[in-house]
């Protein structure tokens, strides 16, 4: 294993590690006040199934390998686009919080949209490749139509947090591989203006934005959450209030186990732990570069590249809406938070890049 990929695996474990203990912790607080309702350690357990149906899936695709992930992505990204149509199917699609995103399977739930991450630059990648002759503005416009199918489902389900993502990873895409700006710039300027209208009448997005606004004038509603993830993270000040002492998860706090979990630990740990776990990321960012500069081939440099990049960039939001920085929305922290369908997909993302690794470039 190269130095690279060691810094990649110790560093994810660290957070995994750091993160399922903060999972069972503010689990323990939730049932001080709910003893007679659920397990102790139900949302451990589940937590850690899940990373271990990552773990074999991530297994199958380092013994697969990504050129065969690549050459196979349209085909992947046209079954989870079905899966997406089915989401609005009633009894199928699971609505929750005023959102058809997620697929409920024997207790357990499934989110579509999580997968298409790595699928829609994984597309991208491998049609990018065909082009020999170069890129055409009309077969490029072609690629941009079938990608805003995915897109679009997404966007209606509603969850403008991984449409947003998804238009990062493209931009990313697109001035790595320096496609011309007037190809895709105006169409995506097109679609974004498009997305942006259909979310901005969305009562739950107008209300976000409200929130983020003036979060004071609806402290019992939207703007509870956030101001919640203040105080958490403004009384843990330099130290921290010490392990298991946070107050805000005492069923102050909402959602304290997923989305606003980076929240507790900044009222436990203190300003020095969440420089430590943004030290972890950064760890694993740098490794990923690294490994996408020493690749063998273009393929595998600009899939590690935009893995790594996704991952970096959900990390970022994150950490910012705790903050209160950037506007409410659900996003979890990368191998941190709890949340299934993410867990899994981030840790086949960590095994393609591990397989891009091991594929490294030879230097004469």
């Amino acid at each position: 294993m190269s130095r690279a990929s060691l810094w990649l695996v110790v560093s994810t474990m660290l957070i995994f590690s750091i993160g399922l203990l903060m999972i069972f912790n503010t689990t323990a607080a939730e049932m001080i006040d709910h003893l007679d309702q659920g397990s102790l350690h139900a949302a451990l357990v589940k937590q850690g199934l899940y990373g271990c149906v990552g773990l074999v899936l991530g297994g199958m695709v380092y013994w697969w390998g990504y050129e065969r992930i690549l050459a196979y992505s349209g085909i992947f990204l046209g079954f989870f686009s079905v899966l997406l149509v089915l989401l609005f199917v009633p009894g199928i699609g699971l609505y929750i919080n005023g959102a058809r995103r997620w697929l409920g399977l024997f207790g357990f739930s499934f989110q579509p949209s999580e997968c298409v991450k790595i699928l829609i630059p994984a597309v991208y990648i491998h049609w990018l490749r065909r082009q020999e002759g170069g890129v055409g503005a009309r077969a490029f416009l072609k690629l941009l139509g079938w990608l805003s199918i995915p897109i679009g489902l997404i966007l209606l389900e509603p969850d403008t947090g991984t449409t947003l993502i998804l238009f990062l990873l493209l931009m990313a895409l697109f001035f790595l591989t320096r496609i011309r700006f007037l190809y895709w710039g105006m169409p995506l300027a097109i679609l974004g203006g498009v997305g942006a209208l259909i979310a901005g009448q969305m009562p739950h997005v107008q209300n976000r934005i409200q929130v983020y606004l003036h979060p004071e004038l609806d402290l019992k509603g939207k703007g509870h959450q956030p101001h919640q993830a203040k105080i958490a993270a403004g009384s843990g000040q330099l130290w921290g209030r010490g392990l298991g002492e946070s107050l805000q998860k005492l069923n102050y706090l909402p959602e304290a186990r997923s989305d606003y979990i980076a929240a507790i630990f900044a009222e436990e740990a203190g300003f020095i732990g969440v420089l430590g776990l943004i030290g972890l990321y950064v760890a694993f960012g740098l490794s990923g570069i690294f490994i996408a500069l020493h690749a063998r081939d273009r393929e595998g440099f600009l899939l590690a590249a935009i893995l790594t990049f996704s991952i970096s960039i959900q990390s970022f939001l994150n950490l910012g809406i705790v903050s209160t920085l950037l506007p409410s929305k659900g996003m979890t922290l990368p191998f941190f938070s709890q949340g299934g369908t993410s867990l899994m997909v981030n840790i086949v993302a960590l095994f393609l890049l591990l397989d891009i690794a091991r594929k490294k470039k030879v230097v004469a």
